[in-house]
């Protein structure tokens, strides 16, 4: 058993493919079109961090309910963790992308650790060994 995606609701597609591809390093796994249920197009996108097993699904908001809750989804708690081997090349290498870090680097127990946020503003973690 295992979780294969979540989701993130995005206001563009193509602007979180840039951010979580280009930015973040993200395999680009699916681009295929869709259809809501009552038949209005959308897509299918997923994407995944190299070696990563579960991806994300990136939704664009449809309706005034998703769209309140883009960059919102854990009420403003980190909702996501992003583990890597090397934290200082990884956290260097962000901060050059752009990537807005809202906390410095610190040591917990549990290893190396920033807060950043995404495109739509949800708030992750960058976690590197200790």
């Amino acid at each position: 058993m295992r979780i294969d995606l979540v989701t993130i609701i995005v206001d563009d597609y193509d602007h979180a493919i840039g951010f979580f591809v280009d930015t973040l390093g993200f395999d680009l796994v699916e681009d295929s079109p869709s259809r809501t249920n009552d038949g209005r197009p959308k897509r299918w996108v997923v994407v995944r961090p190299p070696g990563g097993e579960t991806g994300i699904l990136l939704a664009r908001a449809d309706g005034t309910e998703q769209s309140a809750a883009v960059g919102n989804q854990i009420a403003g708690r980190v909702g996501f963790f992003l583990r890597v081997d090397d934290f200082d090349a990884a956290h260097e290498r962000m901060v050059a992308a752009g990537v807005e870090f809202v906390t410095v680097p610190r040591t917990e127990p549990y290893g190396r650790v920033a807060v950043f946020t995404d495109i739509a503003g949800n708030r992750w973690d960058l976690l590197g060994p200790p």
